[in-house]
């Protein structure tokens, strides 16, 4: 979307017009112009000024990071099309970052800040609703597991990340329809709020008791990262399936500086992921040399970027975490995760990568959702807002949205002893209907090496894999 919007048809215009607009922390005469953009000029422009900003923001030049952020203001809006509010979140994750240089003010702007559990679960129930990602990772992971687990009588389903009932619903009924029986049903779901797990049980009990299949819910109040694999209590006889949707990036976060430091023993500065030394850079006069300078060398190597790293490097807990799972000898194991590379230390790399993948979910929801929409607004302030602030204003441990690409996850878990078990193609029609019954347009599947990958458009977005113990000769 955001090469689209930089095509040569509406590049000269605002362009041209940049070099006429004064670069001035009053503004003044540029805004009547601004607000009469047309809305694939002013898309550009947005872009155009964000990398720059951020490209202030890499190289510690708060003063015209600050400038950059003023006329933004200006043409973003988390009310408007699909760039002004992405803008709009992208620029209150670069102010967060910002006003982490300064501790003190950070913590108290930030102090009765406080997180709603009910809300939480509403938006991504909403998320659930409105969009089918969740919806086809649900469907494809279930028709894995009934193939995979086909004439077993006792089955035990671990879910890390419980939250929506629907999911095993609609396995438990369709487990109770197997010609011969049902099996003896554990699930095991991994929450950090008991409100979640509650939930949860009510509603899977009452199933199961409705289809009279013989049923065990088995809760664990715990974040990911610090479950102990022996509370998951697998009995001997049980043959294991293990879900894991948008989840297992979590145990990516490290400590950054420790990781520098590792790698440069030069490198003794305490950065926390900043420049810290705020030196304001000389001002450029006019936006169009604000722009040109920034926008033109954004490939470039930030001064926040580090010494190159191995993909799997500086990840022990999930190392540590992918052996305990191996040891459970799970029948199959099935992964959902976002396609896009978060994880990169290079700060304006991590940029690039979130707005070309939030463009993409914040167009798809333009394309179903009336932009007045409340629900709409509570997924993109609450769900994709608080994921952009994270991967844009955190660092270290604080910085849990490192979301990496299908091939890397195939690197890890072959690494962790699992193999690739393909997915078959009762399980690819199981999902293309899926898109059908809900007349969701503009949404694609297609495989690729096995695995299942979820598009809006020709975007890339989420993928699902599935895996097995890896068998050795």
């Amino acid at each position: 979307m955001i090469q689209e919007e930089g095509s040569s048809s509406v590049s000269s215009s605002p362009l041209q017009m940049f070099s006429l607009m004064s670069l001035s922390p009053g503004l003044g005469s540029p805004y009547p112009w601004l607000r009469e953009m047309r809305s694939e000029e002013r898309g550009l422009c947005l872009i155009h000024l964000l990398v720059a900003c951020a490209n202030h923001v890499a190289s510690g030049s708060f003063e015209n990071a600050n400038i950059g952020l003023e006329y933004i203001s200006h043409l973003a809006s988390p009310y408007g099309d699909t760039m002004q509010r992405i803008a709009a979140y992208f620029t209150e994750a670069l102010a967060d970052r910002m006003l982490k240089s300064w501790p003190g003010l950070h913590k108290a702007l930030n102090s009765t800040k406080l997180t709603s559990i009910p809300e939480e679960i509403l938006v991504h129930k909403l998320f659930f609703e409105i969009c089918p990602f969740l919806k086809l990772s649900y469907v494809i992971t279930n028709q894995a597991i009934l193939e995979a687990m086909e004439g077993e009588k006792v089955v035990h389903i671990i879910d890390l990340n419980t939250f929506e009932p629907a999911q095993w619903i609609s396995l438990i009924q369709a487990l109770s329809a197997r010609p011969e029986g049902p099996p003896h049903l554990r699930i095991t779901g991994v929450h950090e709020h008991k409100e979640v797990l509650d939930q949860m049980a009510h509603r899977l009990n009452e199933e199961a008791e409705k289809l009279d299949i013989p049923f065990q819910f088995n809760p664990i109040i715990s974040t990911l990262e610090n479950l102990d694999v022996e509370r998951l209590h697998v009995k001997t006889g049980e043959a294991v399936a293990i879900s894991s949707v948008l989840k297992l990036h979590s145990l990516l976060a490290v400590d950054d500086e420790t990781l520098q430091r590792n790698n440069s023993p030069s490198l003794n500065k305490k950065s926390n992921g900043l420049h810290m030394n705020r030196a304001v850079h000389m001002n450029p006069r006019t936006l169009g040399d604000f722009l040109e300078k920034d926008v033109i060398n954004s490939s470039s190597p930030d001064s926040t970027s580090s010494p190159p790293m191995p993909c799997l490097a500086g990840s022990p807990k999930m190392t540590s975490f992918l052996n305990g799972l191996r040891g459970l000898s799970p029948k199959l194991m099935a992964v959902t995760e976002q396609e896009s590379n978060h994880n990169g230390l290079k700060f304006m790399d991590r940029i690039m990568e979130a707005l070309n993948f939030y463009a993409a979910l914040f167009d798809c929801l333009e394309s179903t959702v009336p932009r007045a929409s409340i629900e709409r607004q509570k997924i993109e302030k609450m769900l994709f807002g608080e994921e952009i602030k994270n991967i844009i204003a955190c660092e270290g441990v604080d910085r849990k949205k490192r979301h990496e690409k299908l091939e890397k996850w195939i690197h890890r878990l072959e690494l962790a002893g699992f193999g690739k078990l393909p997915l078959s193609y009762h399980v690819m029609l199981q999902g293309r209907r899926l898109l059908q019954s809900y007349n969701y347009d503009g949404y694609k599947i297609k495989e690729e090496n096995g695995c299942f990958i979820i598009c809006w458009q020709d975007q890339p977005l989420f993928t699902v894999s599935a895996w097995r113990l890896k068998r050795y000769s």
